[in-house]
């Protein structure tokens, strides 16, 4: 075989036989990452802080809706353990959309966006009723976990107001 005739199996073998295998292992890991949002839904809507907390890494950072960050896998149980007491005690959280986006083989971005009902906060404290959640997962020991989640209440989006309408002065008495 000659030197050419090598490199041209090669490249056949790294381009129809590499590029499917790994458009394949993404396909598995989207699809892995789809079914622990579904599993956050689940373990949300159960009350189940422990199961809630499982998701995530050991080390994994919350951020939450109005803006406390928990630290590691056993704060984040303990806070949704006190919040699933009174505040969330009859919320229902519904995961509505999920995008991923792979930053590498075993990291993802995950944009989720979410609704939710029943939830009662104290008194200056806004109800959370849709969002957006970004999390940064991580593939450790075959599986994908939560490293960094930052959820955010959101509106729906309006246009922003032209100059002359934020303008005062072109107000009409």
């Amino acid at each position: 075989m000659t030197s050419q005739t090598l490199i041209g199996a090669l490249l056949v073998l790294m381009t129809g036989f590499g590029i499917p295998a790994l458009g394949a292992q993404s396909a598995r890991d989207e699809a892995e990452i789809r079914d622990l949002q579904a599993r956050q839904e689940e373990a949300w809507n159960r009350h189940d802080a422990r199961a809630y907390a499982a998701l995530f890494t050991d080390d994994g950072d919350v951020v939450n809706v109005v803006g406390w960050w928990w630290k590691g896998r056993d704060e984040i149980e303990r806070n949704l353990t006190a919040a699933y007491a009174v505040v969330f005690r009859d919320s229902t959280l519904k995961i509505d959309d999920v995008q991923v986006r792979f930053l590498d083989r075993d990291v993802a971005v995950a944009h989720v966006r979410w609704s939710m009902e029943g939830s009662k906060t104290p008194p200056g404290i806004p109800e959370p009723r849709r969002g957006i959640q970004i999390q940064v997962l991580q593939k450790r020991d075959r599986a994908w976990r939560i490293a960094a989640f930052q959820n955010t209440s959101s509106l729906p989006e309006t246009p922003f107001p032209t100059a002359a309408a934020a303008d005062p002065r072109s107000r009409q008495p």
